[in-house]
C-alpha cells in the first residue's frame, strides 16, 4: 500500500491577511539529537498578543505526512480560525519526509521523536507563553503524523496529556513497500520485532495506563480504514475511553482540514475539563 503524499499550496495568507501574517511564524528549531535546525510554524491567537504577558496558553502540535513538511497544514487548512476560536498555540515542526517520527534503529541521524518529543517541546516551552504541562498538551498529525502523534504520547505519556491521529497509518507493516520507511524502520524481514512493537495496534494495550485523552478519526473511503477500525475495536476491549469517528472522504486535505477542526474542539474541551482554560481567563 502507497502512502499518498502530502502535496501543499505555497502559503499566500502568510502574506495577503495581515491578522493571519502576525499570528503565523516560522522558527528554527536546533536538535541536539541530530547536530542541525528545523524549521516549524507557529500559530499565536490573537490574544497572544491582546492580552497580558502574563497570560499563557496550552499548545497543540500538528505533525504532517509521508513526503510533507512543517508548511502543509497552515497552507492547506485554516488553522488560524482554530488558535483564535479555542485560544490555543499551534505547533507545525518539520518532521522530515519519510522519518515516522521515531528514533530509528537503523539510522542514527534520524532521531526524529526525540525531536519532535522532546526538544520541540522545550524550545516552544521556552520562548512562548505557555501552559508548560502535560494537561495542556496535545498531540495530533495526519497520515504517518497520525502514526507519529500516537507513538510520540505512549511514549512520552508524561509530556502529553491528549493525543490523536487522523487518517492514520497506524500500522506501518502494511506499509512495507513504502519508499524510505526502511531506511528508518529496518528491513522488515530482518528487523521484524521491531516492526511489531512500533505498530499502534499492537500497542492498544499501553493507552489502558497511559491516561491519555484519546480521538481517532479515518476517512471511509481511506486506505488505512481497515486498521483504524481494528485499533478502535481493540481499545473497545480493553475499555480504553476514546473518541473514534469515520467520515466520508479518503486520503486527502479535503478530508483533513475538515477533520481538524473535530480534533481540535476534542483537545479544547480536554484543556477545559483539565482546567487549564482557568489558567488563562
Amino acid at each position: 500500500m502507497k502512502l499518498a503524499r502530502a502535496f501543499w499550496l505555497i502559503p499566500t495568507l502568510l502574506f495577503t491577511n495581515p491578522v493571519w501574517a502576525f499570528q503565523s511564524r516560522v522558527v528554527a528549531i536546533p536538535s541536539a539529537a541530530m547536530h542541525k535546525s528545523f524549521e516549524a510554524t507557529v500559530v499565536l491567537p490573537d490574544e497572544y498578543a491582546r492580552g497580558k504577558e502574563a497570560r499563557r496558553f496550552p499548545v497543540v502540535y500538528l505533525l504532517h505526512g509521508s513526503g510533507g513538511d512543517y508548511t502543509d497544514w497552515a497552507a492547506n487548512s485554516q488553522i488560524g480560525k482554530l488558535a483564535d476560536r479555542y485560544h490555543v498555540i499551534l505547533v507545525m515542526p518539520d518532521g522530515g519526509h519519510e522519518s515516522w517520527y521515531i528514533d530509528s534503529p537503523v539510522d542514527p541521524r534520524s532521531r526524529y521523536e526525540t525531536y519532535v518529543g522532546a526538544e520541540v517541546v522545550a524550545y516552544v516551552d521556552a520562548h512562548f507563553r505557555t501552559i508548560a504541562t502535560r494537561q495542556a498538551r496535545a498531540i495530533t498529525g495526519l497520515s504517518m503524523g497520525g502514526f507519529g502523534a500516537l507513538h510520540i504520547a505512549l511514549d512520552r505519556p508524561h509530556a502529553f496529556g491528549a493525543a490523536g491521529s487522523i487518517s492514520g497509518a497506524v500500522d506501518p507493516r502494511a506499509c512495507d513497500d513504502e519508499p524510505g520507511i526502511s531506511d528508518v524502520f529496518g528491513d522488515p524481514t530482518r528487523h521484524a520485532s521491531y516492526w511489531n512493537s512500533r505498530a499502534i495496534i499492537e500497542n492498544a494495550r499501553s493507552f489502558e495506563n497511559a491516561h491519555i485523552a484519546l480521538t481517532i478519526d479515518c476517512g471511509v473511503n481511506d486506505f488505512f480504514v481497515k486498521s483504524n477500525r481494528t485499533l478502535h475495536e481493540r481499545l473497545v476491549e480493553l475499555g480504553v475511553p476514546h473518541d473514534y469517528a469515520e467520515r466520508p472522504g479518503g486520503h486527502t486535505w479535503t478530508y483533513w482540514a475538515n477533520a481538524i477542526q473535530y480534533q481540535v474542539l476534542f483537545f479544547a474541551t480536554s484543556f477545559k475539563r483539565n482546567g487549564v482554560y482557568e489558567r488563562i481567563a
